[in-house]
């Protein structure tokens, strides 16, 4: 495989340009499947959910633990040691030490008798998830410019959906007619992330560094944080995407308990395959148009990276509400992808701002401080206090309607959520000069 750094004396400047091109783009793709890796491994044990309560006898509460808080207990505050790694060492071997451990432990997951070996397995994927994308996010920024970041953090989000997808595909092939359990498809998910490990390794060279003409090549954690926090679009790009995030989470992670009570007369291999779908089709052409449209509104107005989420939300968060409520399985299958089609473009232009904003030496910090207030808002949030809420509810209301009732809650996040990304919008112009003059500085 080419490096990025081809020596210019032995190729014409069209032809190092070619080459360049095509190894970036290789190397966005591999990071862009090893992020689908993540979500699988992440999103499964909330598509085996039914099963695992069934076979472990777990109550909405311990299910809500499993989903969120277990997974995201050490997965938020790791991430901040690993990412000041990043910033200073070979971020392609961190990237393929982690997806082997979280990969191993999804495998081993399959191996759990009780709620606890469960948890403690779920800590572990959280553990090694934590080194993914802040290395990621550093990588991709040295390899694009800030005119062309949106897009190709777009293209790396795109793991989410066609991960998801591939979750949900996995369980529907292996549980097809009962003849295995969720056990057999959590180590079918998870070996597979070791081999894609060593690929990484043999075929992804650690880029050059964009450089700071000024200070130090390293800012420190101490100085890096500050910088970032002192940011407004930063904090409004974060708290808009984590407030969102509140609720995809918890829907990522109970949709199919809900559907499977509520709508009990379809079956359950046919509710994975539409939901496998619906994640590849719909919720990933959000995500790419959401890159897409950022970077070609930016070039007339900055505020276009926070006003393209508020925008979306507005039309998929209703959508979302009145799918819970309808009767028709397949009106709310298709409200429900109205709101996966708009969510998903806010990940393109949150993530873009959070490189583009940060200083050049502070690039993976800006990454895994993001994803750490994401992550304790959302990821350790959303699904648990869904499952908390509904074995709170299911007493008086029975189990379908507790699960409804919460998940309705969810409105409230998103309702944060657009008028956070508002607010974000009438600071972000400010906020891009000043970054460039801090860069410029440094």
């Amino acid at each position: 495989m080419a490096n990025a750094d081809l020596p210019s004396e032995k190729l014409n400047s069209t032809e190092v340009k070619q080459a360049n091109n095509a190894y970036r783009t290789y190397v966005l793709i591999i990071l862009t499947i090893v992020y689908a890796f993540n979500f699988i491994d992440r999103q499964i044990i909330g598509i085996l959910s039914p099963f695992i309560k069934a076979d472990l006898g777990l109550d909405d509460a311990q299910l809500g633990w499993l989903k969120g808080f277990a997974f995201a207990l050490l997965y938020t505050v790791v991430g901040i040691p690993i990412a000041w790694l990043a910033d200073r060492y070979n971020r392609v071997n961190i990237i393929g030490v982690s997806l082997t451990l979280w990969s191993g432990f999804t495998a081993l997951s399959g191996f759990a008798s009780n709620f606890w070996q469960l948890a403690i397995l779920r800590v572990g994927v959280g553990i090694g998830e934590a080194g993914g994308s802040p290395p990621s996010h550093s990588i991709l920024s040295d390899l694009y410019d800030k005119t062309e970041r949106a897009k190709a953090l777009a293209v790396y989000s795109l793991g989410i959906p066609f991960g998801i997808m591939a979750a949900y595909f996995a369980a529907a092939f292996f549980l097809d007619g009962g003849s295995v359990d969720w056990r057999t498809v959590m180590i079918a998910v998870g070996v597979p992330g070791v081999i894609l490990a060593l690929l990484l390794k043999l075929t992804v060279k650690e880029p050059t560094r964009a450089t700071v003409s000024h200070g130090p090549k390293q800012m420190g954690f101490v100085v890096s944080v500050k910088r970032l926090l002192k940011i407004p679009t930063w904090w409004g790009m974060c708290l808009g995407i984590s407030f969102g995030s509140f609720g995809n989470y918890a829907i990522s992670t109970w949709i199919i308990d809900f559907y499977f009570r509520v709508h009990s007369d379809m079956p359950i291999q046919q509710l994975l395959i539409v939901f496998g779908i619906v994640n590849g089709t719909a919720y990933a052409a959000g995500v790419w148009l959401g890159g897409v449209i950022a970077d070609k509104w930016g070039r007339t107005t900055k505020r276009a990276y926070a006003l393209l989420p508020t925008y979306a939300m507005l039309i998929g968060v209703p959508c979302f509400f009145v799918s819970l409520h309808v009767g028709d399985v397949w009106l709310s299958l298709g409200l429900m992808t109205i709101l996966l089609f708009s969510s998903g473009m806010y990940l393109g232009p949150c993530f873009a701002i959070a490189q583009t904003l940060a200083p050049v030496n502070a690039r993976a910090m800006s990454t895994a401080l993001f994803f750490f207030v994401l992550n304790i808002i959302a990821l350790g949030g959303g699904p648990t206090i869904v499952g908390l809420l509904s074995e709170y509810l299911t007493s008086s209301l029975g189990e379908a309607e507790a699960l409804r009732m919460s998940l309705s809650c969810l409105l409230l996040p998103y309702i944060l959520s657009i008028i956070t990304f508002y607010w974000a919008s009438t600071k972000i112009e400010h906020d891009w000069v000043e970054a460039e003059r801090m860069q410029a500085l440094d």
